[in-house]
């Protein structure tokens, strides 16, 4: 018998994915509580939203997308595995690197630099004010 209501060939997937990022199901805590929403009594009864815990990334998933708790067992899983490809893959260091960015451009520029800019402004408003028409007072 299976584990999920899912074809053996996706089961299969599933755990080659899980293999290939490090994700053992011991490491998984899994636990059901009732859904909201649509599906009538069936979610308003029956725990059929799961919630899974990754204890070593400290990750957590909740899926509520379909009335069946097997299906939504096995879509929490392909969520959390999304989760920790994406952590492990960089994507946060790439959030990381453009929070730095903005930060940088938000400090406070050196005196140099600070003397550069003002003297690039004058010179410009210099300019501006050489073009303007000639006024006859």
């Amino acid at each position: 018998m299976s584990a999920f209501p899912v074809s053996p060939e996706k089961e299969a997937q599933l755990a080659q994915r899980m293999a290939a990022l490090g994700v053992r199901e011991a490491d998984i805590d899994e636990s059901f509580v009732r859904s909201g929403g649509h599906g009538g009594q069936n979610v308003n009864k029956t725990a059929t939203c799961v919630m899974l815990l990754h204890h070593p990334t400290r990750l957590q998933v909740k899926c509520q997308t379909t009335r069946s708790q097997g299906l939504n067992r096995y879509l929490a899983r392909r969520l959390l595995l999304d989760k920790i490809e994406a952590l492990k893959k960089g994507y946060v260091d790439a959030e990381r690197s453009r929070i730095e960015k903005i930060r940088r451009q938000k400090r406070k520029r050196s005196r140099r630099a600070k003397a550069r800019m003002l003297d690039n402004k004058s010179h410009h408003g210099a300019k501006k004010a050489s073009r303007r028409s000639v006024t006859m007072e």
